[in-house]
């Protein structure tokens, strides 16, 4: 019986922690990108895209960076302040959860976020994983 309780609390311990890791969504009709090119549009370099960024302190958000921007969340800041500042550039609109994200990236053919894999949906597109 211990080992079926040992188990078990080891099992929903897994379940509890199981995170898919994030990726990069766009509108069902659009077409997959780079990572270059996810950099690019998240920092605001040349991107067609309409970007769509979790707000600030979303653990997401902060995977996001780290795998695709290479910024850290103090990084980021200072970027785009330093982009405010100099004229070049304002930051990506920000939403506050998943449901959000979906529903702005589904709404325009030119929009891109990112979410975790886990609340992928069919009103999004996976278009590239980090």
């Amino acid at each position: 019986m211990k080992k079926l309780f040992s188990t078990l609390a080891l099992s929903l311990t897994c379940i509890a922690s199981a995170h898919a890791g994030v990726v990069v969504i766009g509108n069902t009709g659009t077409t997959d990108i780079s990572k270059g090119d996810a950099k690019k549009a998240f920092l605001g370099k040349g991107s067609s895209y309409v970007v769509y960024e979790l707000d600030e302190g979303n653990a997401t958000r902060s995977e996001f960076h780290g795998a695709v921007t290479g910024k850290s969340d103090a990084q980021l800041k200072a970027y785009w302040s330093k982009q405010v500042f100099t004229g070049k550039g304002n930051p990506p609109a920000t939403v506050s959860d998943a449901a959000a994200m979906k529903a702005a990236v589904a709404s325009d053919a030119n929009a891109i976020g990112y979410i975790d894999e886990a609340d992928l949906d069919s009103s999004v597109k996976v278009i590239f994983k980090p």
